[in-house]
């Protein structure tokens, strides 16, 4: 063998080496998460820092590094080609070809990735001085940038310079992974989970009805509201001028005891309302948590479409939509769901219906509607009566307690199943 051959060798084995060590590279960066290299930062790894700016933009590296993986095993393919077909001929040239294949995807390949999965924080931080310094390399990052525009180009979409995204499902998914392997608890999945439905919610779903909504008269008496305000437990009260629709301020339990100390007991209590904060029904909590925030305020009217008053809504509130329901010492505290000795459900007929379905696995339809009273409504057409009932996918929505105009408890129960006569 001549110098020339003996060179190309050793060459195909520094592009070998350098190959496995990109397929290293490549399953190390992209297993490994952002927050988990930030919690390497946080512990003080040393090179956890370059390593969590290096996988916050994958797209980054990853393209550079999946064009060097391609470009060592083409040139140390055709090296070796032109070594074997020099010295052993054509026929030779063939068998040698199957063997390559197989000795890169064995130690090429395979023993590099699996070492990565096997240890993906030591070989993410091995990995990653060496690439920063190849994707800052002028040649290879422009040759990256014009593959990616050519990517975007035929490929229609988001596009590589977005990079990847994760959707809200796969992140629930990733939690229940997470609580059922002990990694988090179960009250923290589903903390996890409802700070992901908060982003969603809107005010509607959360709001007190203009139903149950506790009100006064602006022009009563602060004697009179003070009575109200200790009846009711509130510390905040909405008062009104012609009617429910025309709310003019919000009163505060602490202003009309320091009036009703003052001996201003006879005062309208208009005098200490506050300037109201109105809100649409449609606005998502997210974003009135901050402005609540922001503006120092705990209550705001919820109004409709029409400007009429659809509901109040408070702070606490919009807490609960993420720790679930505060109770304090005067609550009193009505069970919004109990099952009966039948197996059948009795709930209360505000029941959000995601909630209903979470607990009796089911998928009763949405519309129009937010909670279970409201699909019963719509499915009857009409104020129902005790008693009333309605079957909807599979199952029977009953009427059990009516007050007036409003359905207070529903009994949910699986619809009988027509025998083979009666079907006949």
């Amino acid at each position: 063998m001549t110098s020339s051959d003996w060179f190309m060798l050793a060459v195909v084995a520094v592009l070998w080496a350098t190959a496995a060590f990109l397929a290293l590279s490549e399953t190390s960066l992209t297993r490994i998460s952002v927050v988990k290299a930030a919690a390497m930062e946080e512990e003080g790894r040393r090179g956890a820092a370059r390593l969590r700016g290096l996988i916050e933009h994958p797209e980054r590296f990853l393209t550079p590094v999946l064009l060097l993986v391609l470009l060592c095993h083409l040139v140390a393919a055709t090296l070796l080609g032109v070594v074997v077909d020099r010295h052993f001929g054509g026929g030779v040239l063939a068998l040698f070809t199957v063997g390559q294949v197989a000795f890169v995807f064995v130690f090429l390949e395979s023993m590099p990735k699996t070492w990565a999965v096997q240890h993906t924080e030591r070989a993410a931080l091995i990995a990653a001085p060496l690439i920063r310094l190849i994707v800052a390399f002028p040649p290879v990052r422009l040759i990256a940038r014009l593959l990616i525009g050519l990517t975007n180009l035929l490929l229609p979409g988001k596009g590589l310079k977005q990079g990847p995204f994760v959707s809200e499902e796969e992140l629930l998914a990733l939690a229940d992974v997470a609580a059922e392997e002990e990694v988090i608890e179960r009250e923290e999945r589903t903390l996890i989970r409802q700070v992901i439905e908060f982003g969603d919610t809107v005010v509607r779903e959360v709001m007190v009805p203009r139903t149950d909504m506790v009100a006064v008269e602006a022009r009563a008496v602060v004697r009179d509201v003070v009575e109200v305000a200790i009846a009711a437990g509130f510390s905040r009260i909405p008062c009104y001028d012609q009617g429910i629709d025309d709310i003019v301020g919000v009163v505060f339990a602490k202003d009309l005891l320091r009036a009703e100390r003052e001996d201003k007991g006879d005062v309208e209590v208009r005098t200490l309302a506050r300037e109201p904060h109105f809100v649409p029904e449609s606005k998502r909590v997210a974003e009135l948590m901050r402005e609540m925030q922001k503006q120092k305020f705990h209550i705001a009217i919820v109004v409709d479409e029409y400007g009429g008053t659809a509901g109040l809504v408070t702070l606490e509130d919009l807490i609960e939509e993420l720790v679930g329901e505060i109770v304090d010492e005067y609550d009193v505290e009505d069970a919004k769901w109990e099952r009966l000795a039948n197996g059948d459900y009795r709930v209360d007929a505000r029941m959000p219906l995601d909630e209903v379905n979470e607990l009796i696995s089911c998928n009763l339809p949405d519309g129009d509607w937010d909670t279970i009273g409201g699909l019963l409504y719509s499915r009857l057409g009409h104020v129902p009566s005790e008693g009333e009932t309605v079957e909807v996918d599979g199952r029977r929505l009953t009427a059990d307690k009516v007050d007036g105009r409003r359905i207070e408890r529903i009994r949910i129960s699986k619809a009988p199943q027509p025998s083979a006569a009666s079907a006949e």
